[in-house]
């Protein structure tokens, strides 16, 4: 087991000290969190650039960086096209989601669905919100401890505890600020993690042709997969359409992405921050993706999981930085620095997402329904530290379960497509269907949560067939060289018997791409609550009177609807200006006088903001 030197845990230690700092600064030196406001969206005063590296940061954690180059390195490079569908979406979060919620400012996005439905819908959807956040950190967390014990053989449950331990510190006592200003320099050594693997396997192999040969000669280069086939794990199908559906559920509908928008000063601002986390996200997305191909090239001939040195390919990426720059004075520990920051970036995010939520949509409501007041400002910012305390030591203990988990990656957008996608169909029904009703808002939410957990996680699922692993360059003088002949001796007979059991024979529904869970839940929600909203409706077991000014539901708030769907409705409610002519005759001349009238019907009354 390789180790990381001294100067490798000195700079692991600098990293997390400036981390608790930048929080302990924003608590005691610029000491303005005096509410919520402040300390969940730091006071709607931070600048485009922080804002634009804390959206990417916060989606790209340490699982990404070890899970994308190990699906490259295993899998092939299809997973690259999911990039198109970030292009593809970005508008459409920047300038159809974004200016809804950015009318409300508040610190909840689901404050909206309680305008939009009732506070029912808002309930059942942050609690699912909960949940899927919850589910996603025991595996942010998990995977460093993962990266430092096939690095160094420090113990699991340690790295686990430093993890969660310092990026409760500095968000609980820090606030959105902190958070924020850590995920740049977060962010930077995300960067100098991924290119150090790239620059090093450049420098080895003489250039980077030689690398990507070697991934051709292997069939690992193929961005040709245009199959419709919903089992398909990765085709053009299942990455722009599945990787849209992922997106707008994170960065338009998301609590953790939304806050962060909702941290600038306008809407101008959100809009240049998303679109500025544009190219910083492609750019690490397919630097991480090449860093698979790397790693491909240099264990082409004696793949480690299969020379017994690591117990999952996921351990493949830290494994290559020791066997490489091990020998290079704390190049090991800062590309190590890297994925912690990866993990913090996206466990800070979480804890304050979640803080924020429990906070305003159920503490909140509960002390004015029980005791008919409301919190005063010093009350909420001991409650807010107290649940930023709570749900960090949670993500500790949801780390502790995360072991069990398969592939880093496909769980990760798994947990984002079985619980999100669902989420992105409600928030669509609300802003695009005046007709829909809480009731149905309700049941087609819970329809589709039923529908994704059923195909997300029923089993028995088909094995995921990998790329040929080679381990005929393998030193024959290791320890495990039993092993490595027993393995070469399987893998022969593997290749030349056919499977045992073919994907055929596993239920249809459980061999569908993890790509399509998001669209499956979005569309089974949006169509579903509406078709149980029409439903409702012709029974009379619910109406929409909730986005009414008025009780003869004649004016409608528009504000509560995408911009062009909230023009239109601006503009049938705007009076009309009737123009009446009359003629009249003077005694010696003629002249025509008109006079104008303003009329108004019943149904087209003057527009009220909201």
């Amino acid at each position: 087991m390789s180790t990381l030197g001294a100067w490798d845990y000195a700079i692991l230690a600098v990293v997390l000290i400036i981390s608790i700092g930048i929080g302990v600064y924003y608590r005691y030196v610029d000491n303005k969190q005096s509410n919520t406001t402040a300390f969940f969206l730091a006071d709607r005063s931070m600048g485009v650039t922080p804002v634009a590296f804390s959206l990417m940061a916060s989606f790209m954690s340490a699982v990404t960086i070890l899970g994308v180059s190990m699906e490259i390195y295993q899998y092939g490079t299809m997973f690259v096209i999911i990039n198109i569908s970030y292009v593809l979406s970005t508008p459409v979060a920047a300038y159809l989601i974004l200016p809804v919620f950015y009318r409300l400012k508040t610190a909840s996005v689901y404050e909206y669905l309680e305008l939009r439905f009732g506070y029912a819908t808002r309930l059942v959807a942050s609690v699912t919100f909960s949940l899927q956040m919850i589910l996603y950190m025991g595996i942010v967390v998990y995977a460093p401890a993962l990266a430092l014990e096939a690095v160094t053989g420090l113990n699991q449950i340690f790295s686990v505890l430093i993890v969660g331990m310092v990026c409760t510190i500095y968000a609980t006592m820090g606030g959105m600020k902190a958070v924020l200003i850590t995920d740049i320099y977060q962010s930077i050594l995300m960067f100098v993690s991924v290119f150090s693997v790239i620059i090093y396997t450049g420098i080895k192999a003489g250039s980077f042709d030689v690398v990507w040969k070697a991934a051709q000669e292997s069939g690992r280069i193929d961005f040709t997969n245009f199959s419709v086939d919903p089992t398909t794990r990765h085709s053009w199908f299942t990455q722009v359409l599945g990787g849209s559906a992922t997106y707008l559920s994170l960065y338009g509908v998301n609590q953790a992405q939304v806050q962060r928008l909702l941290a600038v000063r306008n809407l101008r601002s959100a809009r240049s921050a998303l679109w500025w986390c544009l190219p910083i996200l492609c750019l690490l997305s397919l630097s991480t993706c090449f860093s698979g191909l790397c790693i491909y090239w240099y264990y082409r001939n004696c793949d480690p999981l299969l020379a017994g040195r690591v117990s999952s390919r996921d351990q493949i990426m830290p494994l290559f930085v020791v066997d490489t720059m091990g020998g290079y004075t704390g190049l090991a520990g800062l590309f190590v620095s890297g994925i912690f920051c990866a993990s913090l970036s996206t466990i800070s995010t979480a804890i304050s997402s979640l803080a924020a939520v429990t906070l305003e949509d159920y503490l909140k409501p509960l002390m004015h329904s029980c005791r008919k007041r409301t919190l005063t400002d010093h009350q909420t910012m001991w409650y807010s530290k107290l649940l930023s305390a709570f749900f960090g030591a949670l993500c500790i203990g949801m780390a502790f379960l995360a072991g069990s988990i398969g592939g880093l990656l496909q769980a990760a957008l798994s947990i984002f497509g079985i619980i999100g996608g669902p989420l992105l169909g409600l928030f669509t029904l609300g802003m695009y269907v005046t007709s829909a009703n809480q009731k149905g808002a309700i049941g087609g939410l819970l329809l589709s949560l039923a529908v994704s957990f059923w195909i997300g996680f029923g089993q028995p699922k088909p094995p995921i067939p990998s790329l040929e692993m080679s381990i005929a360059g393998c030193p024959a003088d290791r320890s495990y060289a039993a092993d490595i002949l027993l393995l070469q001796t399987e893998t022969a007979h593997f290749r030349e018997s056919p499977e045992p059991e073919p994907e055929s024979s596993y239920f249809y529904l459980y061999r569908i791409s993890y790509m399509w869970y998001a669209p499956i839940g979005f569309v089974v929600s949006l169509f579903g609550g509406w078709l149980l909203s029409y439903c409702m409706a012709a029974f009379k077991w619910d109406n929409n009177r909730r986005i009414y000014h008025d009780a003869d539901c004649t004016l409608i708030k528009h504000d509560l609807f995408v911009p062009p769907i909230a023009k239109q409705l601006q503009r049938r409610q705007m009076p009309r200006l009737v123009v009446t002519s009359t003629t009249s005759s003077g005694s010696g001349s003629g002249s025509n006088r008109s006079s104008y009238s303003h009329k108004e019907s019943k149904s087209e009354k003057p527009h009220t903001q909201l």
